[in-house]
């Protein structure tokens, strides 16, 4: 089982930006995709964004594409969301997960999941 730790989480008003982190702490990762989800109380997890093993391209939802960039640094078992220009609706848990889909979109395409870090956009 791999274990997923993210970090970065917090409190910033509109506008404002985070950089979120998810390492494997004893394990490589380099032949997953990484992907990140968030969920707010009472819905269902919802994708953000992922990216192949390959590290060439991200996939994102429309809701955050040219506001948030995937990327990933398989020498450090690392993987990253930068997220600029937050909005208050980006309020949420972000989770990181691991899969062997390529890109997946879907939470039930990956199989490792970090506990979360929460994003709070104040307006």
């Amino acid at each position: 089982q791999v274990q997923l730790v993210e970090s970065g989480g917090g409190l910033v008003q509109a506008g404002g930006s985070l950089r979120l982190s998810c390492a494997a702490p004893g394990h490589t990762f380099s032949t997953y995709t990484m992907g990140w989800f968030r969920q707010t109380p009472g819905k269902e997890r919802e994708f953000v964004a992922a990216i192949a093993w390959t590290g060439n391209t991200g996939n994102y939802a429309d809701s955050v594409k040219g506001r948030f960039t995937i990327s990933r640094d398989n020498a450090k078992n690392a993987v990253y969301l930068q997220m600029n220009n937050l909005l208050p609706e980006d309020t949420a848990v972000y989770y990181c997960a691991a899969g062997r889909y390529y890109s997946g979109r879907y939470p039930t395409q990956y199989n490792h999941w970090g506990q979360g870090t929460q994003v709070t956009v104040s307006s």
